[in-house]
């Protein structure tokens, strides 16, 4: 009995989407702009059946029948509508029609109230968690109890939506995706920012519910207490405020002496990278005096270069790093290079420093001491002296 009137239920619905066609093609010829602006067909036939052929809706209370946002749209959109009046007798049809679309509406309602009446012994798990009257429309939307455990939860929640024309106001408060679920006694008793999540937990809740029905899992509903009780221990958690954020101590400080490393190549590595003679004077500046820039790269000189400094250009390396040789390496070297004024233009003296001299009459003067001095001593011939 539940089932056959679930599905005459769903046929009402059927019929009254036929006689709300019917009247929105006829009276769309005095006003079209009304399908636009009413767009729930049961809303949209009250409207008609009280406006009628009327062309000043100021007249005419609709306060009853629509919200005050629609009311005051409508109003100004009459005004200046391009419709024009019907006929008497097409009229007169397009009421009637609107009286069978509310009879029709009348007798769902009847049919849906017997069965919350039923919901109870029906589907016991599913009552428990919306309650009989809602538990009673998702049924008949859907066509039937076990149609409805084949529903995924996000479907059940946009079940029983209605289409929300806000004409221009706002509609931040506004739910959008939601259907009877949001009518929920769960549902409406926290915080409106927590609702749709809401909707959400108690539509997969749901289609829980619907398949223990389904299968008689358990007609006792203690399946359905036990979600209900679930989904408002999740509920209240997502109301506790957050934990306070704990100021954690510093660590305790290591005054252990670090191990360093030591040895040759440590040191030699700290005399590769250390800060040379140059770059400290670089870094350097003398009290009440400005300082040199680099043409290329306008960087300042710091003391380099400066009067009173001693030097004219100073070495770019102090020497460190450079590999030290033994004294027996020294002697060797020198033993092995000659000197570089020996083929020069330039020799040093003793009393008069640097002066120019001939290259030419040095390598002479060696050739003429070298030939008085091998003069007499060579090789003789052996043959003559020969016993």
């Amino acid at each position: 009995l539940i089932v056959n009137a679930n599905e005459m239920a769903v046929s009402i619905s059927n019929e009254i989407a036929v006689v709300h066609k019917f009247v929105r093609d006829h009276y769309s010829k005095k006003f079209p702009e009304l399908e636009s602006l009413v767009l729930n067909p049961l809303d949209y036939a009250r409207a008609v059946k009280r406006i009628q052929n009327e062309t000043d809706l100021t007249t005419i209370e609709l306060s009853d029948v629509l919200p005050a946002s629609n009311v005051i749209t409508i109003s100004m959109t009459a005004s200046h509508t391009s419709g024009k009046p019907l006929p008497k007798e097409e009229m007169e049809q397009v009421v009637d029609a609107c009286d069978v679309a509310l009879d029709l509406e009348e007798s769902r309602r009847q049919i849906l109230q017997f069965v919350e009446t039923r919901m109870q012994f029906f589907a016991p798990n599913l009552t428990a968690i919306v309650g009989s009257e809602i538990a009673a429309k998702l049924i008949g939307t859907a066509g039937g109890l076990v149609a409805l455990s084949k529903v995924p939860a996000s479907n059940i929640l946009v079940f029983g939506k209605k289409p929300k024309h806000m004409s221009g106001f706002s509609s931040i408060s506004t739910h959008r995706h939601v259907g009877y679920v949001i009518d929920c006694d769960l549902v409406m008793k926290y915080p409106p920012e927590l609702r749709l999540r809401a909707c959400r937990l108690v539509a997969s809740k749901v289609s829980l519910a619907a398949r223990v029905d389904s299968f008689d899992g358990d007609k006792s509903g203690k399946q359905g207490q036990i979600l209900r009780s679930q989904m408002e221990k999740t509920l209240e958690k997502w109301q506790e405020p957050p934990p306070p954020k704990q100021e954690k101590p510093l660590p305790a400080p290591d005054d252990r002496p670090k191990k360093r490393r030591g040895g040759r190549k440590y040191r030699a590595m700290k005399e590769r990278y250390a800060m040379t003679e140059l770059r400290k004077r670089q870094n350097r500046m003398q009290f009440g005096k400005v300082g040199d820039e680099d043409d290329n790269n306008f960087r300042d000189l710091g003391l380099i270069g400066q009067s009173g400094s001693g030097r004219i250009r100073l070495r770019a390396d102090d020497g460190k790093g450079f590999k030290t040789y033994t004294k027996r390496q020294r002697k060797e070297f020198k033993e092995m290079t000659t000197s570089g004024l020996a083929t020069s233009i330039y020799a040093m003296t003793p009393v008069q420093g640097l002066e120019l001299v001939n290259p030419e009459a040095q390598k002479k003067k060696l050739q003429e001491a070298n030939k008085n001095y091998f003069s007499n001593v060579g090789f003789g011939n052996l043959k003559d002296n020969k016993v």
